[in-house]
């Protein structure tokens, strides 16, 4: 979900996939009060931090709003990416979007988020690598999201979780931050369970040194 001012009046909203097989291509946004894409720079930071995770993952992003984090996700490499909206003309744009890509990897779920991470990733299901939570802000969504992703099996030992929320509040118990950012309202952080009981593999972040990028 991406928050912030609505489209002026007369324009049409847009967001810009900036990297990947779809680098440079336009997609059009629902006009729904409180969307607006994410900044470029910030997308890349994340992006730059995700990247060595993302070919071949499987990709959530929850809370989808314009679709651009999972959307970029598809475009570097991910092998599969489910966006779950609720609102239903918002679900509609992204189903739009998705086909006019040739996104074939890429599912659009319309569902409340809570209540889709309510069941269980039971037989058949495979949980993901990589998931994106950005809800509105000012609601408690984040802890109360993450923590039936975990209940419901929907993340292994070695999955990341990208939360955005408000700037001052505490990290989620829990988690170990391995990278984080704050711009304006938004705190940004790239989590790992903190019961993790090896280093991740195959996906994992691990052997990136250095301080969160700038």
């Amino acid at each position: 979900m991406m928050r912030g001012r609505t489209s002026p009046r007369g324009r049409s909203a847009r967001v810009r996939i900036i990297g990947g097989a779809w680098r440079r291509r336009w997609l059009p946004v629902a006009d729904v009060p409180g969307l607006r894409p994410s900044a470029d720079a910030q997308r890349e930071t994340l992006f730059n931090w995700l990247q060595p995770a993302l070919p071949g993952a499987r990709v959530l992003d929850l809370f989808a709003g314009t679709g651009v984090l999972g959307l970029e996700a598809a475009s570097r490499g991910a092998s599969s990416v489910v966006l779950v909206e609720k609102n239903p003309l918002v679900a509609r744009q992204l189903g739009a979007s998705c086909r006019l890509l040739g996104a074939t990897q890429v599912t659009v779920v319309q569902d409340d988020v809570l209540r889709w991470l309510s069941q269980e990733c039971g037989a058949g299901c495979v949980p993901f690598d990589v998931v994106f939570l950005d809800p509105p802000f000012g609601q408690g969504l984040v802890p109360e999201a993450l923590d039936r992703l975990r209940a419901g099996g929907w993340m292994t030992g070695g999955s990341r979780v990208y939360i955005e929320q408000e700037t001052g509040l505490p990290a989620p118990g829990g988690w170990v931050i391995e990278r984080e950012r704050t711009g304006g309202q938004a705190h940004g952080l790239l989590l790992v369970p903190a019961d993790s009981a090896e280093p991740a593999t195959g996906h994992g972040l691990q052997g990136q040194p250095g301080p969160p990028p700038r």
